[in-house]
């Protein structure tokens, strides 16, 4: 994402033609989305997306979870005393 952000900026300094990123070449300006590009096409090679995506949906359901058992009223299973039998 940082580096499309950094190709916005640049196409625009670029277009309105600010300091020296004016003189730039396109080239260089648009550098940034192919960089975009390519990290994308890595990370989802790599099984890196899907890996977050997963510990996400892991967060997503203990989250649920935990908040339903409130819901129920029953006492939370983390905060059990070390040695206390489950009921």
């Amino acid at each position: 994402m940082a580096f499309v952000l950094i190709g916005v900026a640049l196409v625009v300094l670029r277009m309105l033609e600010i300091g020296p990123f004016g003189q730039l070449g396109w080239g260089w300006v648009l550098a940034p989305f192919g960089l975009a590009l390519a990290w994308w096409h890595w990370s989802d090679v790599t099984g890196l997306t899907r890996r977050r995506e997963e510990r996400r949906m892991e967060e997503r359901k203990v989250e649920r979870r935990n908040k339903h058992i409130e819901a129920l009223g029953l006492p939370d299973p983390r905060k059990r005393k070390p040695g206390q039998k489950r009921r």
